[in-house]
């Protein structure tokens, strides 16, 4: 991906934090920019261990949607940053990003926008609100909806695969659920369905959220570091995760083939109802199944010891 620019450019990153910082971090990877470069996102548990070795000013948390909070970023960048020092500036979103892509653009830095992985079937708020400026660069890392504006350059998701090994015993599995970051909202119908789900000999482990519960069996976590959340990730047997890219990434990446449901806006789980295009292309793909919500616990049962069996690697 972002085969157009070249590599080891200064960057002035503005990113959500959550799977728009798990994206951004894969993607400044592949580009290798210098060490110069700056990172402008929320503090969070999850951005601080992730940008640890990176320069970063964290700014308030940003909620979907909110345009005042974006203009607030873009304050900081005019305050705190001098753009001539720095060769493009690139986001893959959220919120926060939108109104500072606008300012760099507009005092004539290059600036590129890779909409998020889970945006299949077209380009989210703050795509279509910068595509507005004609000399914002646009990439898709789906080539179903790529035009003259959105250039499909490939998907993070292309460098894995998934394999299955022999059935393993239910004799007790160990189980990180996460639940993501967003805030506010809530999953509560995921966290039913694994209660329903799961045995006495099983170990789980939780990343909540804003889904605060006192009924949890097992190691009950708010948020964690990035670290620590992939160190667990990388033990256990299996993953139950939101539709969210970033936990998808962080499964994929730890060699797990996840269970994924994705929020409903139905249910006031999201802002909208985004996260079922990830899910869908996410299991086209073969690299995880979705968990059905439905109070069936022997379905319930059953899909983690399918998901248990199934490994992913980096190609």
């Amino acid at each position: 991906m972002l085969d157009s620019l070249e590599r080891g450019l200064r960057a002035l990153w503005v990113v959500s934090p959550g799977g728009h910082l798990e994206e951004a971090i894969r993607l400044d990877r592949l580009l290798q920019t210098s060490a110069d470069s700056i990172w402008i996102t929320a503090r969070t548990a999850q951005a601080e261990s992730l940008l640890k070795e990176r320069q970063a000013i964290f700014t308030d948390y940003v909620q979907p949607r909110d345009m005042r909070g974006s203009l607030r970023v873009a304050r900081t960048v005019i305050g705190r940053l001098d753009l001539s020092n720095y060769d493009v500036c690139i986001s893959t979103g959220a919120a926060m990003a939108a109104a500072p892509m606008l300012f760099a653009s507009h005092r004539g830095l290059l600036t590129v926008f890779v909409e998020s992985l889970a945006r299949t079937d077209g380009p989210s708020v703050t795509g279509r609100i910068v595509k507005l400026d004609r000399r914002i660069q646009l990439l898709t890392q789906h080539r179903e909806w790529a035009d003259r504006r959105w250039r499909y350059e490939g998907s993070l998701l292309d460098s894995f695969v998934a394999s299955e090994l022999a059935p393993m015993q239910d004799d007790g599995l160990s189980i990180l659920v996460t639940l993501g970051t967003i805030r506010p909202y809530r999953f509560d119908r995921l966290i039913d369905q694994v209660l329903i789900s799961t045995k006495p000999a099983d170990r789980v482990f939780w990343q909540v959220g804003a889904s605060a519960r006192d009924d949890l069996p097992g190691d009950v976590y708010e948020e964690l570091p990035a670290h620590e959340l992939a160190d667990i990730a990388g033990a256990v047997d299996v993953i139950v995760s939101h539709a969210g890219v970033g936990s998808t990434l962080l499964a994929l990446g730890a060699g797990k083939s996840p269970l994924i449901a994705p929020r409903s806006r139905k249910y006031r789980e999201h802002v909208d109802d985004h996260q079922e295009q990830i899910a869908r292309d996410v299991s086209r793909r073969g690299l995880a199944d979705m968990l059905a919500l439905d109070r069936d616990a022997r379905g319930g049962r059953q899909a983690l010891l399918r998901a248990a069996r199934r490994r992913v690697m980096s190609v």
